[in-house]
C-alpha cells in the first residue's frame, strides 16, 4: 500500500461511506495490564498499536477500562473505539483478524530449586505447591486448571485472581511475586506473563513454556493471538491483516522485547480461547 494517503483511502472503507473520515485510530486497553498495556502506554500491545497508527498516518486514542466482563460490550461494541489489541483468534464476541503471534503457557519455578518441572504429567506436580490465574470464583476456568483438575490434583493448587487489585500496578503479576518469595513452587501461567515478570524478580526464575500445544485432557496450551474489530467491520480487518502482514518482522521483534514466549503461527486456530488468556 503505497504512502500514507493511500493507507488512509483503505481506511475510509472500514467506516462506510455514511460515516465521517476516521480523525485517529481508536484502541479499547486496560490501563493496568503489563505486559499488554497500561495507560502509560508502556505494553507491547500499545507499541504494536503505534506501528498501526503510524502505518494508517492516523494518531493514536485510547479507550481505557479495566478488561473483565462486558468489556466488548461496554467499549467496541458502544462505539466508543474499533479496535481491540491481543484477543484470541475465533473469540466469538468480535471479528478476528489473522493471528500476528502464538504463545504458549509456562511453567516458572525458582532457578536451582530441587524440581525441574517440564510438563503436566511431571508426578512432581502432585506434591508441589501450585499456582494459577483464576478468572473467577469457579477454579475450572482456564486451562492449567482444567489440565490439573483431570489428573486430580486439586488440593495443593492456589489461584490468583488474574484482574487483580486494581489500587496497586500490575495485579496479575502477584503469582509470580509469590514464586519468588517461595509461598508457591511453581506457577503455571500464559507465557507473556511469565516472559515478562520472571526476569524482573529480585531472585533468578525459570520460565519452561509447555511443549504439548493440546494437553491430554483436551485443553488448549497454545494459542493464535490476533486483533479483535466488530463484527461488521470487514474492510477493516481485512486492512488491518495486510498491515499484520506487512509489519509481522517488526511486531515479532516488539514481541521479543517483552520476552514473550513464540510458536510458529499455525495456519488456523479452531479454538476460541475464551478463558485461555486475559480476554475481553
Amino acid at each position: 500500500m503505497a504512502g500514507a494517503a493511500g493507507v488512509l483511502a483503505a481506511t475510509l472503507l472500514f467506516m462506510g461511506v455514511a460515516r465521517p473520515a476516521p480523525r485517529a485510530l481508536r484502541v479499547c486497553a486496560d490501563p493496568n495490564n503489563m505486559p499488554f498495556s497500561n495507560a502509560r502506554r508502556a505494553g507491547f500491545e500499545n507499541r504494536i498499536a503505534e506501528r498501526l497508527a503510524k502505518d494508517l498516518a492516523l494518531p493514536l486514542e485510547y479507550t481505557w477500562l479495566p478488561q473483565g466482563r462486558g468489556f466488548v460490550r461496554k467499549t467496541l461494541n458502544a462505539g466508543t473505539c474499533d479496535l481491540i489489541m491481543g484477543v484470541p483468534q475465533g473469540y466469538d464476541p468480535v471479528r478476528t483478524t489473522r493471528p500476528y503471534f502464538r504463545s504458549t503457557y509456562a511453567f516458572v519455578y525458582r532457578t536451582g530449586s530441587a524440581y525441574a518441572v517440564r510438563s503436566m504429567d511431571d508426578t512432581m506436580l502432585t506434591h508441589l505447591r501450585i499456582g494459577i490465574h483464576v478468572i473467577g470464583d469457579d477454579y475450572q476456568n482456564t486451562p492449567p486448571a482444567e489440565a490439573l483438575a483431570a489428573r486430580g490434583i486439586i488440593d495443593n493448587v492456589r489461584g490468583f485472581p488474574i484482574f487483580g487489585d486494581y489500587s496497586r500496578p500490575d495485579p496479575a503479576a502477584a503469582i509470580i511475586h509469590a514464586v519468588a518469595r517461595d509461598s508457591i513452587d511453581v506457577a503455571i501461567v500464559w507465557g507473556p506473563f511469565a516472559g515478562y515478570f520472571a526476569p524482573r524478580e529480585h531472585v533468578p526464575l525459570t520460565v519452561v513454556p509447555i511443549e504439548r500445544a493440546v494437553d491430554a485432557s483436551g485443553q488448549p496450551f497454545a494459542y493464535n493471538i490476533s486483533l479483535g474489530v466488530r463484527h461488521a467491520d470487514s474492510a477493516f480487518a481485512t486492512l488491518l491483516d495486510s498491515l499484520l502482514v506487512r509489519d509481522q518482522a517488526d511486531i515479532s521483534s516488539i514481541l521479543q522485547t517483552y520476552g514473550v514466549p513464540l510458536l510458529p503461527i499455525t495456519p488456523t486456530d479452531s479454538s476460541t480461547g475464551r478463558n485461555a488468556v486475559r480476554t475481553p
